[in-house]
């Protein structure tokens, strides 16, 4: 059996859909009720306690992991759940980690994730550890003004950077918690190009068919903004790689490619598929 944290989010929905339909035994954790596939179990938790994960954890043969925003807050410890899951007898691991581990490794929340890599490599399963750069689905935080007033409101109009299909990185994970191959593998996950916010609300446009106007926004507007679903801290390091993102936050990581034996998907795609939300 394997358990999905986050698996009613953009990463984990497709996750739990693609280890269902390959034929494994899903428990989807989410903090509330949520739909979820036939035949996949679903259990809420609240990771911020780890213990109230241990019944999800019985029986696990993998983990993946996935933490909230308030998880990077201080006082967090989601090293917990990485030690609870290996005393479950839980085998394997996968992190959802982030690009900015190597890129800028001395952010605070940097410096946290690190360190629930670390727990993960110690902690005597096989795992394996996904580094994304941007998401395309925070694109969906404009789906309202879009409706509203056809209009994308971002900091950082021209500065782009190869965000990655939330799609993808479900795939890569699925091949990570189901193939003995990638134990002990770091996977950085990027988009097969560098997109702004401007280039990002073209696609949307062109998806809607009906055009679609940018605004810019300051970057205290921005934070303002970020900092009621996210802490200030990992705003603010979010902030500082979408407005000056160095050399590494500017690759394109081939990693999509080397896992799936494909591409990885482009943001207008990701844009056709989710129109509905803009529409």
């Amino acid at each position: 059996m394997i358990v999905v944290t986050g698996a009613t989010g953009n990463v984990g929905r497709p996750l739990v859909r693609a280890l269902a339909d390959a034929g494994r035994e899903v428990t989807a954790v989410s903090r509330h009720a949520a739909q979820v596939p036939d035949g996949v179990r679903h259990f809420a938790a609240d990771l911020a306690e780890p213990a109230g994960l241990e019944p999800a954890l019985a029986g696990a043969e993998a983990l993946f992991l996935l933490l909230s925003g308030d998880l990077h807050a201080a006082g967090a410890d989601p090293a917990g759940i990485i030690r609870r899951a290996a005393a479950s007898g839980v085998r394997r691991v996968v992190l959802l980690s982030t690009q900015g581990v190597s890129t800028r490794p001395f952010g605070p929340t940097r410096i946290a994730m690190r360190e629930l890599e670390d727990a993960v490599r110690q902690s005597g399963t096989q795992w394996a550890i996904l580094r994304p750069g941007g998401f395309a689905s925070n694109a969906l935080w404009w789906a309202g003004s879009v409706r509203d007033r056809r209009t994308v409101a971002a900091p950082f109009g021209d500065t782009g950077v190869p965000i990655i299909d939330p799609a993808d990185i479900a795939e890569v994970a699925a091949a990570c918690l189901l193939d003995d191959r990638h134990s002990g593998g770091v996977y950085e996950l990027t988009g097969p190009e560098v997109i702004t916010p401007r280039g990002q609300t073209a696609a949307i446009a062109a998806a809607l068919g009906s055009p679609v106007r940018f605004h810019e926004l300051t970057r205290d507007e921005a934070k303002a903004a970020m900092v009621h679903s996210m802490p200030a801290e990992l705003a603010d390091d979010t902030l500082d790689i979408l407005g000056s993102p160095d050399p590494s936050e500017l690759r394109v990581s081939p990693d999509v490619e080397r896992v799936l034996g494909r591409a990885p998907r482009r943001f207008a795609e990701w844009a056709v598929r989710h129109a509905d939300a803009f529409r």
